[in-house]
C-alpha cells in the first residue's frame, strides 16, 4: 500500500458578527484542517478545538502531526487518540479519502440513508432581550432558530423573541447557564413560550437535578454527553442528546453515538461548533436520523469555502463530493 502523507494546519474564518454565549464571545472560527494522500487521492476534514474541552489549536496540531507515519487506515486511529478535535478531523479526512479512492460516496461507505435536505436551526448569539428580538425578526425567511441564553434575563429574552416570531420554531441552548434553584421555573417559562427544546441547561455532573424537575419542555444534553459510552448515565435526565463530531470523535463515533441514544429513546440533534462547510459536510450525513439539525456555522461566517453547503431559506443541502465525501 502507497504510504500516506498527513499534513495538518490552521485556518481562520471572520464571521459576519460576534458570536456570543454564556462562555464567552468571539469573532472568527478558528479550525484545524486535515489532508490525508496516497499521492494520488487526498482526503479532507475540519475540526474545531474547543476550550470548554482543554483543547487548542496548537495541541491539536501537534497531536496530529505526531501520528504521521504511525496511521495508514481509519481504523487505525482509535489505538493512537481519544475522541475529540483531532480524532474528528483524521477520521473524516479518512473517509473523504476513501470516497476519493473508490468513487462511492461516504454516506453509502458508512451504511447510511441517503442524506437529504433538512432546515437547520439558525443561532441568535446571547444579547439583551430588545437585540435578540429584533435579529430574529431580521430573518422572516428562516422558520428554526436557537436562542442563546445565558441565565439572568432568560425569562425576557425567551419571552420577547417568541413576541417578535410568533411563527417560528423556537430551541434555547443555556450553555450550563441555569442553576438548580432556577431551572424548573425558566423551563416552565419555556413552554409557555412554545419552546420546542432546551439544550443542556445546568452545569454538566449536575445531571442527575433534571431528574426531579418537571420536563415541560424536552430537555437535550450537549456538554454531558460526548461518546456512545455517556448514554446510559443520561437515561432519567435528558430526552435528547446533541451528536457534534468534535465531541464524539469524527463521523464513526458519531455514528456509534446516534445508534447507542436511539436504542434508548432519546431525541436526536445532529450540531456542529462554528466552522466552515467542510466540518458540516460529514454531519450532514446523519440529518435523516436526526429531530433537529443545528448546522448554521457556515451562515455565521462572513465567507464560507470553495463549493460549501447551499443553504436556501434555512434548507441545507448535503454536501456536493467536492467539498467532501
Amino acid at each position: 500500500m502507497t504510504a500516506l502523507t498527513i499534513e495538518a494546519r490552521a485556518e481562520v474564518w471572520p464571521l459576519r458578527e460576534a458570536f456570543i454565549i454564556s462562555r464567552g464571545a468571539r469573532t472568527a472560527a478558528e479550525v484545524v484542517v486535515v489532508e490525508v494522500s496516497d499521492g494520488a487521492h487526498r482526503g479532507r476534514g475540519e475540526a474545531v478545538p474547543y476550550t470548554r474541552y482543554g483543547e487548542n489549536v496548537t495541541g491539536v496540531l501537534e497531536t496530529i502531526r505526531s501520528l504521521a507515519g504511525r496511521v495508514s487506515t481509519r481504523t487505525d486511529l482509535a489505538q493512537h487518540l481519544a475522541p475529540g478535535a483531532a480524532l474528528n478531523a483524521l477520521d473524516c479526512a479518512f473517509w473523504d479519502l476513501e470516497s476519493k479512492r473508490t468513487g462511492v460516496r461516504a454516506y453509502q461507505l458508512a451504511g447510511l440513508a441517503p442524506p437529504e435536505a433538512k432546515v437547520t436551526a439558525f443561532t441568535i448569539s446571547l444579547d439583551a432581550p430588545e437585540t435578540m428580538a429584533e435579529k430574529a425578526a431580521r430573518v422572516p425567511n428562516l422558520s428554526l432558530l436557537k436562542l442563546k441564553l445565558g441565565g439572568a434575563g432568560d425569562e425576557a429574552r425567551m419571552r420577547a423573541v417568541r413576541a417578535a416570531r410568533p411563527d417560528a420554531r423556537l430551541l434555547v441552548d443555556a450553555n450550563e447557564a441555569w442553576t438548580v434553584e432556577t431551572v424548573q421555573h425558566l423551563v416552565s417559562v419555556a413552554a409557555e413560550c412554545g419552546i420546542e427544546l432546551i439544550e443542556q441547561p445546568l452545569p454538566a455532573g449536575n445531571d442527575e437535578a433534571l431528574r426531579h424537575i418537571e420536563r415541560a419542555v424536552p430537555i437535550c444534553a450537549d456538554e454531558s454527553v460526548h461518546t456512545a459510552a455517556d448514554i446510559p448515565r443520561l437515561v432519567g435526565s435528558y430526552d435528547a442528546v446533541n451528536v457534534k463530531l468534535d465531541k464524539a470523535g469524527g463521523l464513526t463515533g458519531a455514528i456509534s453515538l446516534v445508534r447507542a441514544a436511539q436504542r434508548q429513546n432519546f431525541k436526536i440533534m445532529i450540531g456542529s461548533m462554528v466552522a466552515t462547510s467542510l466540518a458540516v459536510a460529514p454531519a450532514m450525513l446523519l440529518a435523516s436520523e436526526a429531530d433537529w439539525i443545528d448546522l448554521d456555522g457556515p451562515l455565521l461566517l462572513a465567507r464560507d469555502r470553495e463549493f460549501g453547503l447551499r443553504v436556501e431559506n434555512g434548507i441545507m443541502y448535503p454536501p456536493e463530493p467536492e467539498l467532501w465525501g
